[in-house]
């Protein structure tokens, strides 16, 4: 098979195999964003989705990545994933993919066999809170860098970051950029998975997305 295809079969059987499973026990936990859930840190919900994360990327195969999670006093934590130049990539430059694993609240609308903090697969499609808004990202980011690295593929350095305070403005991040500054280095491209698509047989980017007049 092509480069492409090998890449493609790789991380759909990782998708279904690994990933899937990670996603359910993920959708399970109600941890909900600080701004609608006062009592975040006393609950735990988001330590328990930041520990499940780590011991699924801890794990795997990818040489020289370091993973951290950085709290900052009174902040929900961060996940700081560090991963060298790979190949012929340049080691000085650096690139970011972004995530969050923060949720939106329950809200209203489920369906009586549905629910927020209950997954449930129905046909191609998983149900539940984060799932896809934003929990797939640690996943997506470090699957698709396995792929890429056991195809021979070169890339830069790269740094993983899953905040836990998006769906609150991301009032938490500054902090920890500023923090991590030093270590981050300048990058040259900021990926945020986070964004919509249209349709899931391709790569879709959002050049732009909103703005606010007030």
């Amino acid at each position: 098979m092509s480069t492409s295809a090998n890449i493609n079969d790789y991380c759909d059987r990782r998708w279904d195999e690994s990933i899937i499973p990670e996603l359910k026990t993920y959708i399970a936990i109600p941890n909900v964003t600080k701004q609608f859930e006062p009592d975040w840190s006393s609950l735990g919900h988001m330590d328990r989705a930041v520990e499940h994360m780590c011991a699924w990327a801890s794990a795997r195969p990818i040489p020289g990545m370091s993973l951290e999670v950085v709290r900052l006093g009174g902040l929900t934590p961060l996940i700081y994933i560090d991963i060298p130049a790979f190949g012929s990539g340049d080691p000085d430059d650096v690139v970011i993919l972004y995530g969050h694993l923060d949720k939106q609240p329950e809200m209203s609308g489920w369906r009586d066999d549905l629910g927020p903090w209950k997954p449930v697969i129905e046909g191609d499609r998983l149900y539940g809170r984060g799932g896809a808004d934003d929990g797939y990202a640690i996943y997506g980011s470090l699957t698709a860098i396995e792929a890429a690295q056991r195809e021979g593929l070169s890339h830069t350095r790269l740094v993983v970051l899953i905040e836990a305070s998006e769906e609150s403005g991301s009032i938490d991040l500054p902090a920890y950029l500023d923090h991590l500054a030093p270590r981050i280095g300048n990058p040259s491209l900021v990926v945020c998975l986070d964004s919509g698509c249209i349709d899931d047989q391709r790569l879709w980017v959002t050049t732009s997305l909103r703005g606010i007049a007030q």
